[in-house]
């Protein structure tokens, strides 16, 4: 299909893009309003009204259909005869679902989304959404993406796909097979960001350790992740690496040690757990056990004592009985970590979880979701709680709510402070004072702040 002409300079058509899910789909999303905006189009705020609007999906979070079906219709409610495309994991994965919402003109999977110009033609409202979607198998090139709007920080896309094949996880079949750039490619994206004076980049990507998988099409892996770290460490311009999420089996000493000596990356590390018991462990078909998990966390604070450790968590799962829950909520309390995400099981079609016996109840799945929430903010606030009093490195954003602003640590403990213009992007250091519980903040001196305890 031949791309449409871009729109005259004179009355350039609006589009307003909403993401769903992960950072990665952000950086994605943020990259194909860039291919929109080269072409002449105008990127608006959602709300502000468009003649396009494209929804970027996720099927990891919890009901995906009904969120994309509330968002389709909020933008008809802004603009009722806008045209509606929707791409990303759900539109992959229920193509047929999607297009039966009413509005949505044009559903891309995997393999499609990333020319969402091409496929577009004359933006005008058919009686029925039109859908691309190839086999999963066809989404086998790395496609750049990066973020960009946000002036201190930008997620930068350094693998996609995973091969995995854990039980209840349907990314494999939304996103292909592990896959990733080459060190050369990411490093000049990283300079790109440096060049336009983004402070902080967030690596990001389906499973980070795996990088070095599928590059140039292959499947041999001539480079790893610790390859790449090493190479990002010396990118002038940026103040901050963070490693978003790295699998624990994944996660090895060079990698901690490497960071644990970098002045770029951060003492910051999200490692997912999901369950705390052995038994549950090899019914999810994860690659590690307890025991290996709590060296990593061990091993990290040897070095790291100062380092904020996040954990994903997957309570409910089938066949994870009461004795099993309490056995993962004992393993996570003694942990030295610093806080959690917790995420309630729920049924995903084609995964092997769904065969598997010993249904949980969703009230009692609610509970144990609540029980790990309560010990998240327990943890939060005792390694808040570490700090207090100690000087350090905060990067200010540009948000403002109330008259104040935000900003982290290197090791992630956020900050509030009254809002000032000249602080945007700005490192300052700062001395952290005391934990407030009502969420409000206050400077009590010019150099000092209150650690917010909500993130």
């Amino acid at each position: 299909m031949q791309a449409m002409d871009a729109p005259t300079m004179d009355a350039p058509k609006k589009v307003s893009f909403y993401t769903l899910g992960c950072k990665l789909n952000y950086s994605e999303t943020s990259t194909i309003g860039r291919l929109f905006s080269q072409a002449g189009y105008q990127i608006t705020e959602f709300h502000e009204g468009a003649d396009i609007y494209v929804i970027n999906t996720c099927s990891v979070t919890e009901n995906a259909d009904k969120k994309c079906r509330k968002v389709v219709r909020e933008a008809l409610k802004a603009s009722p005869d806008a045209y509606v495309a929707v791409i990303g994991c759900f539109a992959q994965l229920k193509p047929v679902e999607i297009s039966g919402i009413p509005g949505v003109d044009l559903v891309l999977g995997a393999a499609e989304k990333f020319r969402l110009l091409d496929h577009i033609g004359d933006v005008v409202k058919k009686p029925k959404a039109r859908i691309l979607n190839s086999e999963v198998t066809e989404a086998s090139n790395f496609i750049a993406s990066w973020s960009a709007g946000d002036r201190t920080r930008s997620f930068l896309k350094v693998q996609d796909g995973c091969d995995y094949t854990c039980s209840f996880c349907t990314i494999p079949l939304a996103r292909g097979r592990s896959r990733s750039d080459t060190i050369e490619n990411i490093v000049r994206s990283a300079e790109s960001i440096a060049a336009s004076g983004v402070r902080e980049i967030v690596l990001t990507g389906v499973n980070i350790g795996d990088f070095g998988k599928g590059q140039s099409g292959g499947r041999r892996q001539e480079t790893h992740f610790y390859d790449l770290v090493k190479a990002l460490d010396k990118v002038e311009g940026i103040d901050r690496f963070r490693i978003s999420s790295i699998e624990p089996n994944l996660l090895s000493d060079e990698i901690i040690e490497f960071v644990a000596s970098s002045k770029r990356f951060v003492p910051h590390f999200h490692i997912p757990l999901q369950s705390g018991t052995d038994k549950i462990l090899s019914l999810m078909r994860r690659r590690y056990r307890t025991d290996l998990y709590a060296n990593r966390v061990s091993r990290i604070k040897s070095l790291m004592p100062h380092c904020c450790i996040g954990v994903d968590v997957i309570v409910g799962f089938p066949g994870e009985s009461r004795e099993d829950f309490l056995e993962t909520y004992k393993f996570i309390n003694e942990l030295d970590v610093s806080y959690l995400h917790v995420f309630t099981y729920s049924e995903r079609d084609n995964t092997h979880a769904l065969s598997l016996p010993g249904t949980v109840e969703p009230a009692e799945r609610a509970e144990r979701s609540r029980m790990l929430h309560i010990l998240s903010e327990k943890k939060r606030r005792h390694f808040y709680g570490q700090h207090l009093g100690s000087m350090a490195p905060v990067l200010f954003e540009g948000d403002c709510k109330d008259g104040r602003m935000h900003g982290f640590t290197p090791n992630y403990i956020k900050v509030r402070a009254k809002y000032d213009p000249l602080l945007v992007n700005e490192l300052k250091v700062v001395k952290l004072v005391e934990i407030a519980d009502s969420g409000e903040v206050e400077i009590t001196e010019p150099e000092e702040v209150l650690i917010h305890e909500q993130q």
